[in-house]
């Protein structure tokens, strides 16, 4: 090392531990970490390194956090926070961890539901990706190059740009960084025309424990595989995805028909759970209830929403063969751009497709604190069992509760349930997700909200799929099982959580995971274990 650049280091720590000196007794490994990344870093430093004395830390680690649930005094934070701006200083982060004892997470988007790309139970660092997130559009072969750090609607915003008739079968969260989205497999409006989001990536830019810059043809098929769908956060740091877009018509055209229990919502979401499935894969279906006041009656409120790839009279033509009994007209019926069909089905119809590159944007589809589950349905729920849905959504904590059906069918019926580790294709009719939440003023409630979604979770077991009761590793939940708090397990506790994600699949990603990272540096909470 030169002089100056160990006078450089030297001067960096002195500073810091003199405003910051409980560092040392807070992790012995620190001032090692930090040593290490200035000598790679070198005049960089100051701009990509974040400690708890820096001024900016705080602004920097809340700027992505979604569920304030893990943004309290009390949780845990990090020591470090890294926002690289090139690939070495990724490449050096993860090796003066591994080399220091430090766990590190690895955050794209902040959408983590259980916060575990920037929370850990044991001294971490966090490698923020907000600044890689280019995005190169091919529109002549319809092909795209994405970098993790961008959230969907930035993507989103660039195809727009382009082309009108393309697009890509992702979410309609416009803030979730794609990532972590598609680390985890990634569903949307387009699910039942193209399948998820990783059925259409074709090619990544990874970079494996040792520091290896990898893609799909030098990482290997194995672990291509691993990465699209396989959950954040176990395998590596994906850099860029290479994706298809899909072709989408000029014209799209959306509706929602609400009804409540008095107008026949109980007998029109039964029957749709026998229809839904068989739609034609142009059409995406969705239902989701909550309870509401209607003119001081309490009932619930039952939305049936689509997404059709077409204009109107094609789509009434279609649901008068396959759902006549919801009575859709065309007064029903909006007409638009797919780029604006995001807008509304993120409920923000109101904004300008600009809002789409608002990172900091705190969508309306949850509250501040919330807790979300997921399960799979493979036979119809019966009538009775909607009226005892009912009666649970009644209940005094269920004020903030929601659920939402998704129609499965469709493309995601025709892809092998090994074609990448995200298992649950043909045989779902449908997915249900459950959501609570709550703002600042109801914090004092959070207990209470918490309990009623695990017992309306358990209450819901015998409608759901068993053995494993199916889980989307997305919908991140600790509730089914975790390792322990340094992010390891055996295998028998691993597969209590694991087979739920990812049913058959799990044995195949341990061995990835043995293979590419055999002494387990990337781990969290839920991340794949090593064979042992």
């Amino acid at each position: 090392m030169k002089a100056s650049q160990y006078f450089s280091m030297s001067l960096f720590l002195l500073i810091l531990l003199i405003s910051c000196p409980w560092l040392i007794s807070a992790n012995p490994h620190l001032n090692n970490f930090l040593g290490c990344l200035d000598s790679f870093y070198s005049n960089h430093i100051s701009q990509v390194i974040y400690t708890q004395n820096n001024a900016s830390y705080s602004s920097v680690l809340n700027a992505t956090i979604q569920n304030l649930r893990f943004s309290t005094p009390t949780t845990p934070k990090p020591l470090v926070i890294v926002t690289p701006l090139q690939t070495s200083h990724i490449q050096a982060t993860i090796r003066c961890s591994r080399t220091n004892g430090l766990n590190l997470r690895i955050r794209s988007g902040g959408h983590d539901f259980e916060g575990l790309s920037y929370v850990s139970q044991v001294p971490f660092v966090v490698l923020d990706l907000t600044n890689f997130r280019s995005v190169k559009i091919d529109v002549k072969n319809k092909v795209a190059w994405v970098q993790s750090g961008a959230i969907l609607g930035e993507f989103y915003s660039e195809i727009a740009k382009r082309s009108r008739t393309l697009a890509f079968p992702a979410g309609i969260c416009h803030t979730v960084g794609v990532g972590g989205y598609l680390s985890g497999g990634g569903y949307g409006l387009l699910l039942r025309k193209y399948g998820l989001a990783v059925d259409n990536v074709i090619d990544a830019v990874f970079i494996d424990v040792n520091g290896r810059i990898l893609k799909r043809k030098s990482m290997g098929e194995d672990l291509f595989w691993a990465i699209r769908g396989g959950g954040g956060g176990s395998f590596g740091v994906v850099l860029s995805w290479k994706v298809k877009l899909v072709s989408v018509p000029s014209t799209v055209t959306v509706f929602t028909i609400r009804k409540t229990l008095e107008e026949n919502a109980t007998n029109l979401v039964h029957q749709w759970q026998s229809v839904g499935h068989k739609l034609p894969g142009d059409i995406f279906s969705a239902v989701t209830m909550r309870k509401v006041n209607r003119n001081g009656k309490t009932t619930i409120l039952v939305a049936f929403s689509s997404f059709f790839l077409g204009e109107t009279n094609a789509l009434i033509t279609l649901m008068k063969a396959g759902f006549p009994e919801l009575g859709l007209k065309k007064e029903h019926c909006t007409e638009m751009s797919w780029i604006e069909s995001i807008l509304y089905f993120g409920q923000i119809q109101n904004k300008s497709i600009d809002v789409l590159l608002d990172r900091s944007y705190k969508s309306p589809l949850n509250a501040p604190w919330f807790k979300t589950k997921l399960d799979y349905v493979k036979n119809p729920i019966p009538k009775a069992g909607f009226e005892k849905i009912w009666s649970k959504l009644y209940e005094e904590d269920a004020e903030t509760a929601a659920m939402a059906f998704i129609a499965y069918g469709g493309k995601m019926a025709e892809i092998p349930e090994s074609a990448t580790p995200f298992p649950h294709r043909d045989g779902n009719l449908y997915h249900i997700a459950y959501t609570v939440g709550w703002d600042g003023e109801e914090n004092t409630k959070s207990q209470r909200y918490m309990n009623w979604i695990r017992k309306f979770y358990s209450f819901m077991t015998p409608f759901v799929s068993k053995s494993p009761r199916g889980a989307y590793v997305n919908y991140r939940d600790d509730d089914i099982g975790t390792n322990n708090k340094k992010g390891e397990t055996s295998y028998a506790k691993a597969s209590v959580w694991g087979r739920k994600y990812f049913k058959n699949n799990f044995d195949k990603l341990i061995y990835i995971k043995t293979k590419v990272d055999p002494h387990n540096f990337f781990k969290h909470e839920q991340s794949i274990p090593v064979s042992v």
